[in-house]
């Protein structure tokens, strides 16, 4: 990879409990507005079930319950974005999809050692940004191997 090429990532920003976090728009498939989910039995608490994405069945997770924050109200500005983790496409929900930016590399710290909230350990950096501060989702570590196991067996013909 060049320097060029790294010397900025392109990153989709979004809000969960007013933080503003951000993910590498090469793993964002789409962002879309709240759609009807179908509960799927028997599974994590932090799997709200399967959506028809353009007809495709597309597993949905709230990233508020993942990490241990409070419920929200849906609003007008909740969003499901749709990535890629592992091998497999999810919607995870989020409060709002906020902006697409370019973050400089050295705008890039690693993460404090202590953050102060459960989450983390599913941070790869922080971002500083004029007023505003980002932090950089590591997305390989949003669902273990397991649970993309747990996720990736899940049988749109058990809904039916």
């Amino acid at each position: 990879m060049s320097e060029a090429v790294r010397a900025s990532t392109k990153v989709i920003v979004f809000q969960l409990n007013d933080e503003e976090y951000t993910i590498p728009v090469d793993q964002v498939g789409s962002i879309e507005r709240m759609m009807p989910i179908t509960r799927v039995p028997s599974t994590a608490p932090f799997v709200k079930g399967v959506l028809n994405l353009r007809g495709i069945v597309t597993p949905v997770i709230d990233l508020r319950k993942r990490f241990d924050m409070e419920p929200f109200e849906q609003t007008s500005q909740t969003r499901i974005i749709v990535v890629t983790l592992s091998d497999i496409v999810v919607g995870m929900i989020v409060d709002a999809a906020n902006d697409v930016l370019d973050l400089k590399e050295d705008t890039i710290e690693p993460p404090p050692k202590v953050i102060g909230t459960i989450e983390a350990e599913y941070i790869q950096g922080i971002a500083k940004l004029e007023r505003r501060l980002l932090l950089l989702l590591d997305m390989d570590k949003v669902l273990s191997k397991e649970e993309i196991h747990q996720v990736r067996a899940l049988d749109i013909n058990e809904i039916r």
